[in-house]
């Protein structure tokens, strides 16, 4: 602890005893919201882990059915369809409210399944494995925004706690010591005052 370097005056000790006031509040309160932010960061990775296992799940289904296309269907037949297919994705920010915090984040919405090539020599191969891909795409992109929340909410976990540990470690332990410095020096001067009211009244009883 390291006091400020102040003069000692009761002005002064009103100053500093209302700014240790202020940060012990305001310690109590960032340690609430560091909580807050935490639990709900903890919970917003086990959402991650489950979409991370869906997604896994989803990859071997989705290539599994590529493969069974291109062996029933053909490389060259599945090229030709592909190059006619097109599927408009749409990305915009948005803003989730998290404890209280207003958090960027990525919305993305995929786009419905519809028939974009000829009925003419395709599989029902072909089909299925749009629709598995789509859903996989689908996990994807919430899987995107999700992390992207993850990734702010932990950047705001880490600045909460920056603040804690300064007003722990440094504002409100100094701004203490500060105050119980001008507090002593106070209460000392206040002491000697008296004592010497004392000597001054002793002596004017002993001259009268």
């Amino acid at each position: 602890m390291a006091r400020l370097n102040v003069p000692p005056t009761k002005s002064n000790l009103f100053q500093f005893k209302e700014q240790l006031a202020v940060a012990k509040e305001g310690f109590d309160l960032l340690e609430q919201k560091r909580d807050i932010l935490v639990m709900e960061l903890m919970r917003m990775l086990e959402r991650v882990k489950l979409l991370e296992s869906e997604l896994y799940s989803f990859s071997a289904k989705a290539y599994a059915s590529l493969r069974k296309t291109l062996l029933s269907v053909g490389r060259e037949t599945i090229q030709e369809i592909s190059q006619g297919i097109r599927y408009e994705f749409t990305v915009k920010e948005r803003s989730v409210k998290v404890a209280g915090l207003s958090l960027p984040s990525v919305e993305v919405k995929p786009p419905s399944l519809n028939l974009q090539y000829s009925l003419v020599d395709t599989y029902t191969y072909t089909d299925e494995t749009m629709v598995v891909f789509l859903e996989y795409l689908k996990i994807i992109a919430e899987l995107a925004s999700v992390r992207t929340m993850v990734w702010r909410l932990a950047k705001e976990v880490k600045k909460t706690q920056r603040r804690v540990n300064a007003l722990e470690k440094m504002v409100i332990p100094d701004t203490s010591e500060t105050v119980s410095y001008i507090t002593a020096v106070l209460e000392e001067r206040e002491r000697e005052i008296f004592t010497i009211q004392k000597m001054l009244k002793g002596k004017r009883e002993g001259m009268a």
